[in-house]
């Protein structure tokens, strides 16, 4: 499934304005591609936000003096996300985006989520239940945001063979 990205409170007329739009579904697709089945996420998100030009500014830190710093930053807009273990990042990443927009620091973020949740879970699609937090947590929270939805698959793990060309599996050291 590709990236699902859904605008709240404007940030869809925020990216168009500083023309970002392109940039910022090719750099989704590309985090997609990049972190889907893997294992280290945290320094793959890094690199591949890094290749697509977020990461280049200096203005990644959230309050001066700390460690605190936004996944990626490019013209006012700021990336944030965890390692997308969780769907519960959502109150983090926006409270994380909130202090940067309420310091005048960026216009709108984007929040990247994993969209993996629990099948048992009776509150409907992760779209349907982003949507009604978001407006749960007005005013309190109230920047524009943007939330990518990422279903990454579970991590690919080898368990030491690779399939030969006619589908059997040989040992690794036996190539």
């Amino acid at each position: 499934m590709p990236v699902e990205l859904l605008h709240i409170r404007g940030s869809e007329k925020i990216l168009k304005k500083k023309r970002l739009e392109k940039d910022l579904q090719a750099t989704l697709e590309y985090v997609d591609d990049a972190l889907y089945g893997s294992i280290y996420r945290r320094e793959l998100l890094r690199q591949a936000l890094d290749e697509m030009g977020w990461r280049e500014n200096g203005s990644l830190n959230i309050i001066d003096g700390r460690r605190y710093q936004y996944k990626g930053f490019k013209k006012g807009v700021a990336l944030e996300g965890d390692s997308f273990a969780s769907y519960e990042y959502l109150w983090t990443g926006l409270l994380r985006l909130q202090v940067g927009f309420d310091r005048g620091l960026i216009e709108t973020g984007v929040l990247m989520l994993t969209a993996l949740r629990s099948i048992k879970s009776s509150l409907g699609t992760s779209r349907e239940l982003a949507e009604a937090e978001v407006e749960l947590l007005s005013p309190t929270i109230n920047i524009p945001v943007s939330i990518a939805l990422f279903d990454l698959g579970p991590p690919i793990i080898s368990n030491g063979t690779e399939e030969n060309s006619d589908g059997t599996s040989i040992p690794a050291n036996d190539k």
